[in-house]
């Protein structure tokens, strides 16, 4: 990381700023060139490595890519603030923020699994337990990205 002075060392930190953020970018590989999804996502710390699970329709461009090449990078961002500063006549800007940046590998859930990480998606919106349908969840795929590597970055202005 260019910018040490900005990094995010602790691993409790990093799933802290995740916990905060509300959407997580994918990248799939299509043909050599990134395939970029914004996701509604769900996580878990489990043995200290990180899930996350997303859920879709039953089928998809990402589906395809999935099986072809499941390695995936993602980011997430938040604590978003535009900081702007009167020097005479003129102004300097800056952005405050957190992210993290990490990869691994996708894969489908099987059914037995979907549940728990359809209430893992659930709990990371709403402050109590939400009842899902079953019949929606039943024409729902679901899948998770086991984290291999992962860094955090946060900017705030002194």
């Amino acid at each position: 990381m260019r910018r040490s002075d900005r990094e995010i060392k602790e691993f409790d930190d990093i799933v802290a700023v995740m916990k905060k953020c509300d959407v997580c970018r994918i990248a799939l590989n299509h043909d050599g060139y990134p395939y970029i999804l914004p996701l509604n996502f769900g996580m878990s710390v489990v043995d200290g490595r990180i899930e996350l699970y997303f859920h879709g329709a039953m089928e998809g461009l990402k589906y395809e890519l999935m099986e072809r090449d499941n390695r995936a990078g993602f980011e997430m961002d938040c604590a978003h603030r535009l900081v702007t500063e009167q020097k005479g006549k003129s102004c300097s800007c800056t952005m405050e923020y957190e992210s993290v940046v990490g990869r691994g590998h996708l894969e489908i859930l099987s059914d037995e699994e979907k549940q728990s990480a359809l209430q893992s998606l659930m709990e990371h919106y709403h402050d109590s337990p939400m009842p899902f349908s079953e019949a929606v969840a039943d024409r729902t795929k679901v899948y998770r990205l086991a984290v291999e590597s992962v860094t955090g970055k946060a900017r705030k202005k002194k």
